[in-house]
Order: structure tokens, then C-alpha cells, then sequence
């Protein structure tokens, strides 16, 4: 469609922010001329072409072509308004292919201003190197989720300022979407944002997720309409995460005779997560024949970790272009990629998953200087120690040893390998002496009692002591190293193994520890063989086992995940081959523990439904299940 002069005004207004009097002034046209070009009575003049195209970043044959059409109709001229329409055509026929850039970025909640100088630097370099779009992840100017800042008056105004930022510092002829919160009067919207030609244009997120980790109706009005814009003469529909999801919102915007719809996406990571993604989106393609861009974020924030694995899908379903996993990445969908990468093993996703999210929870708060662990020579403290490792650098780790009289001498060995085999700082404090002590003082109000669980959780608590007293002086993260087994039943010690800061492992079953240990080690072996083959022992009694106290961990994590995860009761759980007397006794557990778990450090989410803010069950209650 033609471009009117009126419209190439606002264009320039848009872009200079000046008023008619002061274009006027600065670009020396005579205020009558403004006058009729505003009112649409008359088309620029040649000159005046040339001047806008100059200013806009046009090509000028385009700005003087569309005006002399202008001219024509205005003077109701028919052959020189078919002449220039020809030429228009001519001009519309030489554009090159549209040349679309996608941004998997990793921005950090809050920090509006850098997350602005990323999008405006990327936008930048990817307009040098030929592409005439960017597209950057659904609120990726503050990042996801940014929860009750939101709720924050100055947040909204920081967002406003760094939007007018990106409008006036990226190229012209270069158009950007990108994700920010947007205000309408009074209701506040999950919105993308394209800024063409110095214009902004927005759209309202349509279908807000309330369940699981998401709770955008808390926070966000609806959107009600669609959105489309050209772009090197494609129509383009945009979308954001949700909306894909549900048929309606991609059928109207198809409807609109777009040939390609983008969305943009905060989607976290969770076992299978990818597949459902693909699946969805090759169902929205096929019902509607339109070509798909899917962009995501990367990276952790708190108890989530975003995967990334942007990619684009023709008309067919076909996946041609395919970004990596918990990679920051901008490639250009001109260039195919190698798609095969999408069916890397699940251990694989899952420790990189984990490695990311603990390098982001440490590095973006800056307030730490490395990890510390509190090695066992055990199975979890090894994975945890190899994640801090991997994630952090070995420089940037230490860890402590703290045995008691019923470690073992397996024990002190395979901690002291651990550490050697992953070249870090590595310290062995022995708490006999300070148990005692505990004891010693206790031995009065103790009188008469025989020893139970609470001299065990002592030392537990002796060796949480120590560790956060190094994380202090330090200035490291004390790296929690219980597994979600252990987690779901209570099968931990409150300020004592649960002490630290974050928690790599919260939301691995113990079984799946063990995967994990066989992956790590199949690319360096850093954890000793015998660790993963010993039943597993929390060592805080003579000959203790794990098994002494709890089913053994293949069929607990069984009975766990229809529990936890599937919601199953315990009369279908039974109903599956499971020992009745053992699931009411685990379900029992997992209720009785939730206390312990509101008082746990965050961890990565990995499953469908994790320890953390999306299982809100209550600490006092008396349902049976």
C-alpha cells in the first residue's frame, strides 16, 4: 500500500520529535507548505522527498515514487498515477528477501538499563551484518518474571525511559520486537513492542498463564486484538508464549493474510518441555499454513532456569533452523542449522540446565565470590560439587570434609579424590570434638533417654555450623546437596545438611542423581566409581544405610513421582503393585514435611511440578490422600 505524505510526516515527527513549527525551522520548509502537506491537500515536492527520505533512512526512489502517485491522484491524473504505481511495483519486486534475526538472550530481572544496551547493541550489529529484523524474548527488557516489581511505580517509569532509549539509539531501517510490561490508563500489560521506521507499535498478550510457576493475571490486564506489520513487503503476526498455545489467537492473526507469525517467549525448562513446544507449534502451523518463529530467553532466575532452543518452522512443519540449548545465541534464519541437536540425551539437558542455573543465581546476585560444598564422599555432595565446578570455575570452589567417628575411611578417601580429581581447594575439619562437647552439655537435661535421631541431627547441624562460617568469612555460597527424595520425605536436618543458599539437586530424585553422576563422568571421570556403586549412607550412626529408614530408592521415587508429581491418591498408587502400608507411609512423610521444605534453600525446577513456588500446600492440614 502506498505510503501518503501526511504519513512520511508523522514518520518524521515520530522519529525527531519535533513539532511542524520546529521541522519547519530546522529543515527550512515553508510553514504553508507544512501546513497542506499535514492536511494531505498536497504531496512533498521532489525536494521535500528527498529531505524525508534523508531523514527516515528510506530509500529515496521509494519516498519519490509513492509522492509523485500522490500527486497524480490528487490531480486526478490516471496515466502518470498507473506510471508510478508501475514503478512502485518495480521497486516492491527488488527488495531482498527479508533477512530475520533472533535473539536468545539472558537478561537478569530488574536491570532495565543493561538489558536496554543489550537489545541496542545486538539490534545494531545484526542490522551491520544485513538483517532487516530483530526479534528479542517477551519481557526481556526486564527480564521474567519480574514478579511484584512490577507492583512498583518507579519500575514502570525506568521501563518507559529505557523504551525511548531503544526507539532513538537503534537504525532506522532496522525494525525490533522485544518484550516489556506496557500502561494504559490504569491496567498494565504483558506486551511486544516493534519499533519500525522510529515508531513504536504494541501488542497486549491475550492468554495469561496462571498456574504452575505463572501467575501473570496477578499482575496484567488481557490484550483483545491482533497484531500485524510489514516488513520488506511481509506481513508478519506476533504472539507471545501463551497465546500459541490456544488455537484463537493464531487463527485470527493468520486471518489477516500474514505468511509469518513470531513469538516471542519466557518459557522454562522442565523434562519434555521441548517436545510439547514443537508439538503445539506444528499444530498451529498446519491449522493455519503459515511459517513459525519461535524466540525464547535463556538462563536462571531463582527456581527457574530458561532453556533457550529458539527455532524457526516452515508451512510444512519442518524445523529448518534450530538454536542450542542454555546457549546465548543471535543467528540469522537465513542460514539452516543443524536440527539433530534437539535429541541430545535427557542427562545431558538436565546437568547443563543445572550448571546454568547456579552460575546465574550466583553471578547475577554479585554477592558471592564462589561456592562452597560440604563434601560427605557421597553421591550428592560429588554432583553438586561437579555442577559448582563446572559452573564457576574450580578457582572459584572449595570444599569442606567434616567427618565424625562413624565416617568411614571410604568416605574420607573418595571426598579428598572428589575434590583432587576436580582441582579445588579442598579442607578436612573433624567435629568429634565438638559433638562431644554438644553432648557433654546436653548429657543432664539427656538423662535417662536413650540416643535417637537427635544426636544425629547434632552433627548435622555442627558441620551446617562450620559451613556457613566459612560462607561468611568467605564470601561464598554454601551450595546445599539434598536431592528431592530426601526433600519430599524429611529425610534432611533443619539447620543442618539444609543449611546454604541455594540448591542445586532440590527438584532431582535420587535416582536421577545417579544418572547424572554417569553422564558428568562420562566426560571426565571426576566422580570415584565406588560412590556411585555403595548404598548410599548419611553416616550419622554405626552401620547406618538410607534403606534402614526408607524404601529403597527406586521404588520411593516411584511411589514419589505419582505422588508429587501425577497427584495420584494412595488407593491408585496401590492399585499400580505398590505395598500399601509403605505408599501411606510415604505420602504421610511428604505431608508432614512441608514445613521443613518452607524453610529450604530454592533450587532449580526441572519437573512438572517442583518443591518450590508452584506447590503451595498448606503446613498445617489433615488430609488423608
Amino acid at each position: 500500500m502506498p505510503t501518503t505524505t501526511k504519513e512520511y510526516l508523522a514518520k518524521v515527527r515520530d522519529r525527531t520529535g519535533f513539532s511542524d513549527y520546529r521541522i519547519s525551522q530546522e529543515y527550512k520548509i515553508n510553514q504553508s507548505n507544512l501546513s497542506k502537506y499535514s492536511s494531505g491537500k498536497a504531496a512533498l515536492s521532489e525536494t521535500h522527498a528527498w529531505l524525508f527520505a534523508d531523514i527516515l533512512g528510506l530509500n529515496p526512489a521509494e519516498v519519490v515514487a509513492n509522492t509523485k502517485l500522490e500527486h497524480a491522484k490528487l490531480n486526478n491524473n490516471k496515466l502518470k498515477s498507473i506510471f508510478w504505481e508501475e514503478q512502485l511495483e518495480k521497486l516492491s519486486n527488488g527488495y531482498e528477501p527479508i533477512k530475520i534475526a533472533i535473539a536468545q538472550i539472558n537478561p537478569i530481572v530488574g536491570d532495565i538499563s543493561n538489558n536496554a544496551k543489550t537489545i541496542i547493541e545486538s539490534s545494531i550489529k545484526s542490522h551491520k551484518l544485513g538483517s532487516h529484523l530483530v526479534v528479542f524474548p517477551e519481557l526481556s527488557l526486564v527480564g521474567y518474571p519480574p514478579e511484584d516489581l512490577l507492583l512498583r511505580e518507579g519500575f514502570i517509569t525506568q521501563i518507559e525511559t529505557a523504551v525511548e532509549d531503544i526507539r532513538s539509539q537503534i537504525p532506522q531501517n532496522c525494525s525490533v520486537i522485544f518484550g516489556a510490561p506496557s500502561t494504559d490508563s490504569d491496567n498494565l500489560y504483558n506486551s511486544a513492542y516493534l519499533i519500525q521506521d522510529g515508531r513504536v507499535r504494541i501488542y497486549h498478550k491475550q492468554k495469561l498463564p496462571n498456574y504452575g510457576v505463572f501467575d501473570e493475571k496477578r499482575y496484567f490486564s488481557t490484550g483483545d486484538s491482533a497484531f500485524v506489520f510489514e516488513c520488506q513487503q511481509q506481513r508478519i503476526g506476533v504472539v507471545i508464549c501463551e497465546d500459541s498455545w490456544s488455537p484463537e489467537p493464531i487463527k485470527i492473526t493468520a486471518n489477516q493474510g500474514v505468511s509469518t507469525i513470531i513469538s516471542i517467549n519466557a518459557s522454562p525448562y522442565q523434562i519434555g518441555k521441548h517436545s510439547e513446544r514443537i508439538n503445539t507449534i506444528k499444530k498451529r502451523v498446519m491449522e493455519n499454513n503459515v511459517n513459525f518463529v519461535y524466540v525464547n530467553c535463556v538462563g536462571g532466575q531463582d527456581e527457574l532456569v530458561f532453556d533457550g532452543g529458539s527455532f524457526a518452522m516452515d508451512k510444512s512443519g519442518e524445523i529448518y533452523h534450530q538454536l542450542p540449548f542454555f546457549e546465548e545465541m543471535i543467528s540469522d534464519l537465513s542460514e539452516k542449522t543443524n536440527t539433530t541437536d534437539i535429541n541430545e540425551s535427557i542427562e545431558k539437558t538436565i546437568y547443563d540446565g543445572l550448571v546454568l542455573a547456579t552460575k546465574d543465581y550466583v553471578h547475577k546476585n554479585n554477592v558471592f565470590n564462589g561456592a562452597l560444598i560440604g563434601l560427605s564422599g557421597g553421591i550428592d555432595s560429588a554432583l553438586t560439587l561437579a555442577i559448582a565446578a563446572d559452573a564457576l570455575g574450580n578457582d572459584n570452589v572449595q570444599a569442606v570434609m567434616m567427618p565424625y567417628e562413624y565416617t568411614s575411611n571410604m568416605s574420607i578417601e573418595d571426598a579428598k579424590l572428589q575434590a583432587d580429581n576436580l582441582n579445588v581447594d579442598y579442607h578436612n575439619i573433624s567435629i568429634n570434638p565438638m559433638v562431644d562437647s554438644f553432648n557433654l552439655q546436653l548429657s543432664t537435661i539427656f538423662a535417662d533417654t536413650k540416643a535417637d535421631t537427635t544426636e544425629e541431627n547434632l552433627q548435622a547441624r555442627v558441620r551446617g555450623t562450620l559451613l556457613m562460617a566459612i560462607s561468611n568469612k568467605s564470601g561464598k555460597i554454601l551450595l546445599t546437596t539434598g536431592n528431592k527424595s530426601e526433600m519430599a520425605v524429611g529425610y534432611a536436618t533443619l539447620y543442618g545438611d539444609m543449611s546454604g543458599g541455594f540448591a542445586p539437586l532440590k527438584d532431582i530424585s535420587k535416582t536421577l542423581v545417579y544418572r547424572l553422576a554417569r553422564y558428568r563422568n562420562s566426560l571426565s571421570l571426576v566422580i570415584p566409581q565406588r560412590v556411585i556403586d555403595r548404598e548410599p549412607s548419611a553416616e550419622l550412626a554405626p552401620n547406618q544405610v538410607d534403606s534402614d529408614s526408607l524404601p529403597p530408592y527406586d521404588k520411593l521415587d516411584e511411589i514419589l513421582g505419582l505422588f508429587v508429581e501425577k497427584k495420584k491418591s494412595v488407593k491408585q498408587i496401590t492399585e499400580q503393585g505398590f505395598d500399601k502400608e509403605t505408599v501411606v507411609r510415604v505420602s504421610q512423610l511428604v505431608l508432614n514435611n512441608e514445613y521443613k521444605r518452607r524453610q529450604s534453600a530454592p533450587g532449580p525446577k526441572i519437573s512438572k511440578n517442583a518443591f518450590g513456588k508452584e506447590r503451595r500446600y498448606p503446613m498445617t492440614s489433615k488430609f488423608k490422600p
